[in-house]
């Protein structure tokens, strides 16, 4: 007989907790055993006795968190007993590394698919449809007012912007860790091969990036004093006020842009906004709910209603978890993605 993901799998103020393998998938706060999906701050922590992840999750939590105790690394499609629940990770396209978690439990399979996108991306393992009995689906974009256009057109406005304007410094805002690799990546993939110059918070990630086999061409620090005028620079949102380049045009690279309130820097106006997500959007997640046949959907992470509501439309049973402490998280990864750290 079927074991009911609700016996085995709990929210609790920790997190999602599978109290038969006695672990927490994503915990928020310090435990003794977690399974990570990916190496933002709002989901990879510091102070756990034990993480199972990606090896490249585990290179990104060392690098931005310090050593990780008791790490141990899982495969892509590599399966390890907890507790005799059957764990396996598979990609979620979100970052370098990031992972959906299996698990199964007699006969029960239950995903957790973190955050995920279904769009190419040349920096990370593409998102793996996993079928399952019950689907935890994260609901960021979750609106049908965002659907992400080709990030190749986004990516045009750039490189035009580099030709109309060589007087001015082009100002790319984008999170330290996915979304300036992703950029560059796509920037030498249409033939820009000049040299970049990159904060310091996204120039450590970058170098991490490249150990792990991802090139990004020719990346240097910001010199001290130059205006670089026709250059391009890749900064960390919140840091975009402080600069002393030749008038600057800063351009910002995120799912956000789709709403007018969100084309604002912390100190002047983007002028460019760009919308480029490592989410799913809204036709990506509905795709989504169809492609894993899941009759059993479980929302987090976003505007649980709406989805609920959709995943409902289309004849499955729906709920939104509602996981403790989501709003901290949130917070969390806002000051991440401005400062380009996680933090402390």
């Amino acid at each position: 007989m079927q074991a009911d993901p609700e016996q085995w799998l709990r929210v609790t103020p920790r997190g999602l907790y599978c109290p038969v393998g006695d672990f927490y998938v994503d915990p928020t706060r310090p435990v003794d055993r977690a399974v990570v999906t990916h190496g933002h701050a709002d989901h990879a922590r510091a102070g756990h006795k034990a993480v199972l992840a990606t090896r490249e999750t585990l290179a990104i939590m060392e690098t931005r968190l310090g050593r990780v105790t008791g790490a141990q690394v899982l495969a892509p499609g590599e399966t390890v007993s907890l507790g005799g629940v059957s764990v396996s990770l598979h990609p979620a396209g979100h970052v370098l590394g990031s992972a959906q978690v299996l698990m199964d439990y007699k006969g029960a399979r239950v995903v957790v698919s973190g955050d995920f996108k279904r769009r190419a991306d040349p920096t990370c393992a593409p998102f793996e449809v996993v079928p399952c009995d019950v689907f935890v689906t994260e609901a960021t974009f979750a609106l049908p007012v965002f659907r992400h256009p080709d990030p190749a057109l986004e990516l045009a406005k750039v490189l035009e912007a580099l030709t109309l304007f060589p007087e001015r410094t082009l100002l790319l805002g984008a999170y330290s860790l996915g979304k300036a690799q992703r950029m560059i990546a796509l920037l030498r993939a249409a033939g820009y091969d000049a040299p970049l110059y990159v904060h310091g918070a996204v120039a450590k990630i970058c170098t991490l990036y490249e150990d792990q086999g991802v090139p990004l061409g020719d990346l240097r620090p910001v010199p001290d004093g130059e205006r670089l005028a026709g250059s391009l620079v890749i900064r960390p949102p919140g840091t975009l006020g402080s600069h002393s380049f030749a008038d600057p045009l800063v351009a910002m690279a995120s799912g956000w842009m789709r709403v007018r309130g969100r084309s604002r820097g912390r100190s002047r106006d983007v002028e460019l906004p760009l919308i480029v997500s490592d989410h799913a959007d809204w036709d990506e997640l509905v795709m989504t709910l169809s492609d894993v046949g899941s009759p059993r959907i479980w929302v987090t992470h976003g505007r649980e209603d709406a989805l609920v509501r959709q995943a409902k439309l289309m004849g499955k049973e729906a709920k939104a978890l509602s996981l403790i402490g989501y709003g901290e998280r949130e917070r969390e990864r806002e000051r991440e993605e401005e400062d380009g750290e996680p933090p402390p």
